[in-house]
């Protein structure tokens, strides 16, 4: 059985976490928690850059076990809240350093979708990570440019959350019968 990676990924306050929990739901998968949120409230405070190849390494290492978790329990889906290139698109807006760009770039090749949440829902402060709307809009900005730049293509997810789910299983879907028509040639002789 092949799990199927859907990478969701976008700024600050835009429904990253609620997406990723409704598709493992909905979709019977596994959902992988953002690695960054968890550093914020572990620490009480943002990571500094020489911090950043560690939390991004954090991130693949929750990925991998998710992986295997999925396997082990017949899963066929994991809602990535996140992915390691926000991480290194951060250290590059941050601390202009992009360092990270290029495993995190091919790291996310090996995704099966990739879902871009919009700016669209209102800005909420939410623990201390928020960093407000003028850096929301201008990390999204990074993020779609980098996407299209390295054709990483993207789905973009916008609009409430009903119709930020829909558009998200109606993605899902159109990458349903390439995956099952890959496992259908797996599982054939030659």
């Amino acid at each position: 059985m092949r799990v199927l990676r859907i990478a969701v990924v976008g700024a600050e306050c835009t429904g990253k976490t609620t997406l990723c929990r409704q598709l493992a739901q909905r979709l019977s998968g596994l959902w992988v928690p953002e690695a960054l949120r968890e550093f914020v409230d572990a620490h009480g405070r943002a990571p500094a850059a020489h911090e950043q190849a560690t939390l991004m390494a954090e991130q693949i290492a929750r990925e991998h076990a998710a992986h295997d978790e999925a396997m082990r329990q017949g899963h066929a889906l994991l809602a990535l809240d996140s992915a390691p290139l926000a991480t290194a698109l951060y250290s590059r807006l941050y601390f202009d350093d992009a360092a990270l760009l290029a495993a995190a770039t091919a790291h996310h090749r090996r995704y099966d979708l990739t879902l871009l949440t919009d700016t669209d829902l209102p800005w909420e402060p939410d623990g201390l990570q928020r960093d407000g709307p003028v850096m929301r809009n201008r990390f999204h900005a990074l993020l779609m440019d980098w996407l299209t730049r390295e054709s990483l293509g993207f789905t973009r997810i916008a609009g409430t959350d009903d119709a930020r789910l829909t558009r998200a299983l109606e993605a899902v879907a159109a990458i349903q019968p390439a995956r099952d028509a890959i496992a259908a040639a797996a599982r054939s002789p030659r």
